[in-house]
């Protein structure tokens, strides 16, 4: 087959690729057939589509592709700086969709939406970090940020940090969370004690702590509150004031 011969197949192939999309959305293209349509926006004239399948095959899922480090996509033939562009670009899109989606919107009824935001922000770094959401006293949220990044597994995390960050936003509750790198959504006896201090500072400063998220390898996240553990932390709390009260 002649070069130019190859060039118009491949431009038809990807034209009737736009046209499946606009004509029947996202949700009839297979992940190999998302990942070529990205990879086609950093390359227009090349053929994305066995690197597609070799993407995908190599990580074994579009999500694990989209949170893959630059340098071990560009282990894969065709691959290179232009269409770590597109899928870059795309999660930077997607995040920030997402965050300010759950702006102004109730903490309790919209936790779904909240989980879906820090999956998406948090999921796949190979560093740990930990964001606050800052929320009103209807439990609206006003803000979110990543208040600290550390190591691979070792994140320092300061509450005079996250009281002065909450009180520059006038935030009268929280909601904290942070990423286990390893997938591993069990709390760590640091991440029991962090919360313990956290809850105590706030306490202090009439700033009601509501949760602390832990989010994995994976769409799941652990919930302080859901597993019964905040309200653990409240009663040694106010059993730990009354004592020093006394």
């Amino acid at each position: 087959m002649e070069k130019k011969d190859w060039q118009k197949k491949g431009l038809g192939h990807r034209q009737r690729l736009r046209d499946k999309f606009l004509q029947q959305g996202i949700e009839s293209f297979t992940d190999a057939e998302v990942i070529e349509m990205l990879l086609t926006f950093g390359t227009p004239r090349t053929d994305c589509k066995e690197t597609a399948r070799q993407a995908l095959k190599r990580f074994g899922s579009l999500p694990a592709v989209l949170d893959a480090p630059e340098n071990r996509l560009q282990e894969i033939r065709g691959i290179g700086p232009k269409n770590l562009v597109a899928l870059r670009f795309v999660q930077g899109v997607a995040r920030r969709y997402l965050k300010q989606r759950i702006i102004g919107k109730k903490y309790i009824r919209s936790s779904g939406d909240v989980a879906e935001y820090l999956v998406h922000a948090m999921r796949g770094l190979e560093q740990e970090v930990f964001m606050v959401l800052y929320l009103d006293a209807a439990h609206a949220i006003l803000d979110s940020e990543i208040l600290s990044q550390g190591t691979v597994n070792v994140n320092t995390v300061y509450p005079r940090e996250v009281i002065k960050a909450a009180l520059q936003r006038n935030a009268c509750a929280l909601v904290v969370a942070h990423n286990h790198p390893s997938g591993n959504l069990v709390p760590s006896s640091q991440d029991r004690q962090l919360t313990r201090s956290l809850y105590l500072v706030c306490s202090f400063m009439h700033i009601n702590l509501l949760d602390h998220l832990i989010v994995g390898s994976g769409a799941q996240t652990y919930s302080f509150a859901d597993h019964g553990l905040m309200a653990a932390i409240e009663d040694e709390c106010r059993s730990l004031l009354s004592h020093v009260a006394r």
